[in-house]
């Protein structure tokens, strides 16, 4: 039977069997190596799909537009992904990645399992936006169906991202992620600056060195013009349709979104060849309008 016509109950099942018998070839050959390094050494060089955990457990770090901005960056390099989004009363994904984007409900199982059931059956990244106070239910998942075994036997990445504000709370909730994460899984840190401006305290911190000794990349997100990131969600606007819809957004503001982009991007860009399981594109630049017959190139058809 074919990956694409497993259920996640059937991978359980042969994930079990799998491990069974790993388990007695490793006890006959294996003396003295470390299980989870047998384990791990079964994994892709470069998966087929990697799953993205947005997350920074606290409400108004900017997950959402992290979430949306990664979105934004596979439309622009034309790279395969879904979209799943966690927050029940208001999802970001939903309003402005629709088209994209399906809600999750973490606390039910049968629910999360959409999630790695997507990355085994539509290769690609799947980008999961969690909404605050997920990481509870998102563990329980994790931890019960050993997703970072199931994941590996099925060539698929796993990756955290925790979005942060220079508040003290984010350096501890950091500290008790990396406490919880599988530590073969890719972790990314990603110091907001539209949401604090003196990362100075983290930057001192043990959950620095100690994110940086488990080979976890630290980026920056430029901070967009408040007004401006106002008038996008007002609008219920992707961020190319921002960028690009005269009649949505005035000159500069959608200049301003465009300079956004295109600085953010390149601090994607350091991540894409290791951390995106598709080649990267390369984007096209960035042009602003002048008139009613110059239109900004790119991959999208107006989402």
């Amino acid at each position: 039977m074919s990956a694409e016509a497993l259920s996640i109950a059937d991978q359980r099942q042969r994930h079990a069997r799998t491990r069974q018998r790993r388990g007695a070839l490793n006890g006959a050959f294996t003396v003295g190596v470390p299980q989870d390094a047998i384990r791990y050494s079964l994994r892709e060089p470069k998966p087929l799909s990697r799953i993205h955990f947005i997350g920074g457990e606290k409400g108004g770090v900017g997950k959402s537009v992290l979430s949306r901005l990664l979105a934004q960056y596979h439309i622009d390099h034309q790279l395969p992904f879904r979209v799943f989004d966690s927050d029940r009363s208001h999802g970001a994904m939903l309003r402005f990645y629709a088209e994209f984007a399906e809600p999750v409900v973490l606390d039910a199982f049968d629910s999360a399992d959409r999630l790695m059931e997507t990355a085994v059956t539509e290769p690609g990244n799947v980008i999961v936006d969690l909404a605050a106070q997920t990481a509870a239910p998102l563990f329980d998942w994790v931890e019960e169906n050993d997703l970072p075994g199931l994941a590996a036997e099925e060539g698929i990445g796993l990756c955290f991202w925790h979005v942060m504000d220079d508040g003290a709370d984010s350096i501890e909730l950091l500290s008790t992620l990396l406490g919880r994460i599988d530590p073969h899984s890719p972790l990314v840190v990603v110091r907001n600056l539209g949401r604090g401006s003196d990362f100075s305290t983290f930057n001192r911190s043990d959950a620095h060195a100690a994110a940086v000794a488990r080979g976890a990349r630290i980026i920056d997100l430029p901070g967009l013009h408040a007004p401006t990131m106002s008038r996008i969600d007002h609008h219920n606007a992707s961020f190319w349709a921002a960028a690009n819809n005269r009649d949505t957004l005035g000159l500069m503001d959608r200049q301003r979104i465009r300079v956004w982009l295109r600085r953010s991007y390149q601090q994607l860009d350091g991540l894409a060849a290791e951390l995106l399981a598709t080649p990267v594109a390369p984007a096209a630049e960035p042009q602003i309008d002048n008139g009613p017959e110059q239109y900004f190139e790119t991959a999208n058809n107006g989402c």
